[in-house]
């Protein structure tokens, strides 16, 4: 799709939307129009802090970080107690310094010199715990909980838990920090490398698909839309929408998470000074 077109192309994570966009789109006078693009993700790139800091990613790259955490997390049999719709961890010295450089959880201040707490949410731990494998989830009476009772109990405190740990785990597999996107009124921001080197790059929006119960409604109607467009770019962040389908397997367990798919799209704004006719080729 080119860069220069104003139609705003048909896609799962819009269809509901579109015939509300349009007939919004049409009422207005020709002043008042806006129109918008939508993009696979990717094709902006990221806001380093400093001229350095791109170095510094491409020398220290988040796989080879998330690795040695992984290993870490392993060798030492790392435990979680399940506490509320959060784990709580106590890591080491060496642990902290990865968990810090990885972007998992939230240090929580302790009296503790020799020990640092961190508070993970659920779709943190549960890649920790699932994904990477690295880190056991205990309850409060110290019995480890299996994949399928922590699945179980997640979704319980979270209706929508299947498919925002998809998004969590689909972004993270690109080798991205995601982090909470509540004070810019999405689902997660995401990053290319560690905050301290790159702004974030996306607010994103997850949605559910499937006909279940968890459906998301946002960006169904054209407020809700508009808002959330001039949120993202007074922030200089692009809206990444991404539509999780569970294609008729449901969510009785993990291992239906293998036959979930993911749509993305990226929402901007239309610039008309991008799109203008080189007057050379006229």
């Amino acid at each position: 799709m080119s860069q220069c077109s104003p139609q705003l192309e048909p896609s799962r994570p819009i269809t509901l939307l579109l015939p509300l966009l349009l007939l919004h789109l049409l009422s207005y006078s020709t002043f008042e129009r806006r129109r918008f693009h939508c993009f696979t993700a990717g094709e902006m790139g990221p806001r380093w802090k400093g001229k350095a800091s791109e170095a510094r990613a491409l020398a220290d790259p988040m796989s080879k970080i998330v690795l040695q955490l992984q290993s870490s997390l392993t060798q030492s049999d790392a435990q979680g107690l399940l506490s509320g719709c959060s784990i709580l961890y106590q890591a080491d010295e060496e642990q902290t310094d990865l968990l810090n450089r990885a972007c998992f959880g939230r240090t929580i201040i302790t009296a503790e010199k020799d020990k640092q707490w961190f508070q993970f949410g659920m779709e943190e731990a549960f890649y920790l715990s699932y994904h990477l494998n690295c880190l056991k989830i205990v309850d409060g009476q110290d019995r480890e909980k299996n994949v399928q009772e922590l699945w179980q109990d997640m979704k319980s405190r979270k209706a929508t838990f299947p498919e925002f740990y998809m998004a969590y785990q689909h972004l993270r597999m690109k080798n991205w920090i995601v982090r909470p996107g509540s004070q810019y009124g999405v689902d997660f921001v995401a990053y290319r490398h560690h905050p301290a080197l790159v702004h974030s790059e996306f607010a994103v929006l997850v949605l559910s698909e499937g006909g279940g119960s968890n459906e998301n409604v946002r960006l169904r109607v054209w407020s809700d839309f508009l808002c959330t467009i001039r949120l993202c770019g007074s922030v200089a962040k692009t809206l990444l929408v991404l539509s999780v389908n569970d294609n008729g397997s449901g969510s009785v367990s993990p291992s239906c998470l293998d036959n979930y798919s993911i749509e993305e799209r990226t929402v901007t704004r239309w610039s008309p000074e991008q799109c203008r006719e080189n007057p050379e080729k006229v």
